[in-house]
This record gives C-alpha cells, structure tokens and sequence, in this order.
C-alpha cells in the first residue's frame, strides 16, 4: 500500500516561517539608514599650516578621529604657509581637502584665480583672532605706532599677511615705506620678537595659540588692541565684511599677565575641497569634524566654536554636495 503523503496542515507552518523570515530579510535590508553604505577609503591629503599654529593642532587631531570613522582612509598631513597657500594648493590638486580663512578665500575669487569656481565647503570652523605682539615696555598701543619699526608680517603667500596688509592701509600705513615688514611666520617671529630683531609680529590665529603662550612664559610681551581699525577697515570695500570686531578673553593667554581683555578682530576659517571631490568621502569627513569637536575642543580650545547651527554658513563658498547631504541627515 502506497504511503500517504503528508497533510497539507502539516506542511504550513514550514512553508509559513520560511516566507516570513525572507520577508523580515528583505525588510531589514530595505530599512537599513543611509549611513550604512561602504565606508569611503583611500588616500587624501590635508592642507593645514605652520608648525606650531592651530591650523596644524586642529588637523592632526582632525585625522587621529578621520582614522576612527573611516579606517580605510589614509590621511597625510601637509604643512603650508597659510590660507592662500592652501588654497592654491587645493586648486592646483596637491592637496584634496584644505583650512582656509574666508577672507582669503574671497580674495582668491575676487582676483579669479584659477579653479576658484570649484572650491566647495565642507564646514565653517571657529575664528581666528588677530593678534599684534610686542615687547610688554613698548610704546605702542595701535597699529598707527608701528611707524618706523621692523614688523613680522607673515610669510608670503599667507593669510597673516593678508591681513597685516589691510590692517596698515587701515591705519593710514604704506606697507613698503612706513614700516619695515620681515616676511617671516609663526614660526620664526616670536623668537625674533624675544631677541630684539622685531619690534612687533602680527598673527592670525585659533585661541590660545600655543607658540604665544610660549613666548609670554619665556619673555614679558603683551597683546595691542585692534578696535580701533574695524571701523577703517570695513571702508576699504565688500570684501572686507569677513572681518568682525571680537573680545580676546583674558583666559586666553595667561602667561601674558595682561590687565584685561584685549579688543581685536576676527575672520571666520572654512573646511575646503573642491566640486569633483567623492560626496561620499566629503559626508564622511563632514560628519567627522561635527562628531569630534568635543575631543579636538579639549585641546584646541578653538575648536569648541565648531556647531551644526553655524557650521553651514561657509560665505564666500557654497557647500559641497556630500556636506550639505550630511547636514540635511542630521536636521531636527
């Protein structure tokens, strides 16, 4: 006698717990967050400054947490002399993503350098403060005093002297033939200040820079105020509307001993790439300088300005397309 094939009861639950299973398979991949694409890799490099500055503090920490999150990315270092070098770095594809403060950036476009249409941003940063550093006993108290006087000025091609520029037109000062500028950076100047060969040295930097901090426990020097100029300065034109008048703390520097706070001036610093870069990669790299800011905060004190709320005001360049997609994933 044939046996008797089993009842079709018997055989649902099976067929039933196999259907469902693929279903919930199925519906776990489908709802699987977009973040959960492929990690981007590869090899970058980032543009940052001079040794000792903030620029390079900011970026060598940026890539230790870049290593946390993106592990296949391989991140070389690049040290530069400033923001429009940088720039002209990122433009002429030796470096991929780069620090730059906005008004060299708008510099570099209102002069239409090459690739200055492509530049893209990926974050607005923290500010730089203008410093002007002199000896504690010197005499002068605005950059109108620093008539006659040997004055670091920043390397060339920098966003120090960027400003140092600006700011003597401002005070009514002709770069060439009322001071003497030394063409010399951060990492020349302080010591150049501390052996008498400057009488004074101009920097554009995150706060505390350390190398002043340095100075002021070694030699007694002190901070000029820079109030004064912001009026004169955003007379010179349009472009001049990067610069705002800011308050150095007096936390900022206590090796200096100051009295108080100093009034100076500050000019906002963007994260940059250009149009062509992967948005994959440029999301990713987005999403890391928001996430680390509390870590990097903790040892550049600068870095505590990096927020959602401001970090996508990148005037004068827009964001990226793999930046704005990040900000849009994270929008309340």
């Amino acid at each position: 006698m044939a046996p008797r094939p089993p009842h079709p009861a018997r055989r649902c639950p099976l067929r039933t717990g196999a259907v469902a299973a693929a279903v919930l398979v199925l519906l776990a991949w489908w709802l699987l967050p977009s973040d959960r694409r492929p990690l981007p890799g590869g090899r970058i490099s980032l543009a940052t400054g001079a040794p000792s500055g903030v620029y390079e503090k900011y970026g060598t920490l940026l890539k230790e947490d870049l290593a946390r999150d993106l592990p296949d990315l391989d991140v070389t270092i690049r040290y530069s002399r400033g923001s429009p070098d940088n720039i002209r770095l990122l433009t002429s594809r030796r470096a991929d993503f780069v620090l730059a403060a906005s008004d060299a950036v708008a510099a570099y476009q209102d002069e239409r350098q090459p690739g200055a249409a492509r530049l893209r941003a990926c974050a607005r940063l923290y500010d730089d403060y203008i410093h002007l550093v002199v000896r504690k006993d010197s005499p002068v108290q605005s950059v109108r005093d620093l008539k006659g006087l040997r004055i670091g000025v920043g390397a060339d091609e920098s966003g120090v002297q960027l400003i140092s520029r600006r700011l003597l037109a401002a005070a009514r000062l002709d770069f060439d033939r009322d001071v003497t500028p030394v063409r010399v950076g951060l990492d020349k100047a302080p010591a150049m200040l501390e052996s008498g060969e400057l009488d004074a040295f101009f920097w554009s930097g995150g706060l505390p820079t350390t190398a002043i901090g340095q100075l002021g426990r070694r030699t007694p020097v002190r901070l000029v105020q820079l109030g004064d100029l912001i009026g004169p300065l955003h007379a010179q034109g349009p472009q001049m509307r990067f610069y705002r008048a800011a308050v150095m703390p007096l936390d900022a520097y206590p090796e200096l001993h100051d009295a108080g706070p100093v009034n100076t001036i500050a000019v906002a610093n963007l994260l940059l790439t250009l149009d062509s870069t992967d948005p994959d990669l440029t999301e990713g790299i987005t999403r890391t300088v928001i996430r680390s800011r509390d870590r990097i905060g903790t040892y550049v004190h600068a870095a505590q300005k990096v927020d959602l709320r401001t970090a996508v005001f990148t005037d004068p360049v827009q964001l990226h397309a793999g930046a704005r997609r990040y900000y849009v994933s994270v929008k309340p």
